[in-house]
This record gives structure tokens, C-alpha cells and sequence, in this order.
């Protein structure tokens, strides 16, 4: 459990956080009390981390809002044991989290392509005690990450044009879930992609805002 002198109250905050979004009781409500967001910020930010607004983490990143964190990992639906891969790890707050609904025997892969940014996350990472379950690897998401595939989950942090590279397909499991903000010419949209040998199940979700790929 997480405790930070710096911030003692972090924890009412990150409640308070949940009950403002209407979250049901269950694996995302509770990893969102448990992750502290605010680690994940520069410390002038840390006043900010639990309002329901993205904030930047980085000159072309932000830490998306929560939620729309908590949509992604609600479509997810991540389970105990699953491997799961996230393109566009960013700050890596959205990887702890689902790394915390995975348990102790899940495993998170982050790809971030911003070096500094994703040596900063491997930090917060770190801090929190997170980094024997989340490992962050700085490099082009449109590759996904072949050397730990294949993937329970695939999920996407960033805004991507359909179609999106078959890399991650190939990457995914058979009855895997992809989620993701793409961009199909009539808007971006946050859909879940269930994948089948017959092909994709498409779920069209709300429509977002992402930052768009910086590859």
C-alpha cells in the first residue's frame, strides 16, 4: 500500500475522485483509489491530479482525464493474470492501474516513443512499487512489442487512423480485446475490438480526444 509524506492526504482525494465519477463499485473504482495519480505529475500539479481533467505530462502528452481512464479500462475488461500491452504509455498512470486490476500475476508492457517521458514514468513506476508487474520500453507504438507477445489486452493511448497496423492484430490473442480512440473519417471514436479467428467485433464507444501518434 502506497503511503506518500508528501501528500498525506492523497488517498481522500483519489476517493473523493471515484465518487465524482459515478464509478460502480469494482476492479476500476478500486485501482483508481489505489494508484496515485498525482506521482505521475510534475509536483506543481499534484493539487490538480484528482480533478476529472487531463493535464500535461510532457510538451506533445497529457494523462488523459479519468474518465476517460476509467472507460478504457472499463471496455478492457482486464482480468487476474492478464498480459497486456499499452501503446502510447504516456505518463504510465493508465499501466499501474490496469497492472492493479491484473494482480500479482498480470504483467503490463508499456511502449511510449517520447525517450524522456517514458524513463519518467519507468520512475513514478518505481516509486510506487509497481515495476516487477510494469515495464515501460521507449520506442514507435505502430510496432507494437513483439518480444513479450502475444496479448490478453491491447490498449491504445493514443488517437489512431483506421486502419490501424496489422502488427497489432498479429500481437493479440484470439478472444483478446483491443480498446482504442480511431479515427475511421467521421470522427474518433473509443472502440472495443474483440478479436475472433473470424475477424473483429467492433464496439463504437463515446466519442474522444486523443493526441494523436507523434511516430
Amino acid at each position: 500500500m502506497f503511503e506518500d509524506p508528501l501528500y498525506p492526504n492523497w488517498r481522500d482525494m483519489a476517493s473523493l475522485m471515484v465518487t465524482r465519477l459515478h464509478l460502480d463499485e469494482g476492479p476500476v473504482a478500486e485501482a483508481m483509489r489505489e494508484i496515485p495519480r498525482h506521482r505521475f505529475l510534475s509536483r506543481e500539479l499534484w493539487q490538480s491530479a484528482y480533478y476529472d481533467t487531463p493535464l500535461p505530462v510532457g510538451p506533445q502528452a497529457t494523462i488523459s482525464a479519468p474518465h476517460m481512464v476509467a472507460l478504457q479500462l472499463e471496455a478492457a475488461g482486464i482480468r487476474a493474470g492478464d498480459h497486456i500491452l499499452e501503446l502510447g504509455s504516456g505518463s504510465g498512470y493508465l499501466a499501474c492501474l490496469a497492472a492493479h486490476m491484473a494482480g500479482p500475476s498480470g504483467k503490463v508492457i508499456g511502449v511510449e516513443i517520447e525517450t524522456e517521458l517514458a524513463q519518467r514514468s519507468r520512475l513514478a513506476i518505481e516509486e510506487i512499487g509497481l515495476s516487477d508487474r510494469v515495464h515501460i520500453h521507449a520506442g514507435d507504438a505502430a510496432a507494437g512489442y513483439p518480444p513479450a507477445a502475444p496479448y490478453d489486452r491491447l490498449m491504445v493511448s493514443y488517437a489512431v487512423l483506421y486502419p490501424f497496423p496489422d502488427e497489432w492484430r498479429q500481437q493479440l490473442l484470439d478472444d483478446g480485446v483491443m480498446v482504442a480512440p480511431i479515427d475511421r473519417g467521421d470522427g474518433t471514436y473509443l472502440e472495443k475490438l474483440e478479436k475472433s479467428a473470424k475477424g473483429w467485433k467492433v464496439d463504437r464507444g463515446p466519442p474522444c480526444i486523443f493526441v494523436s501518434s507523434k511516430s
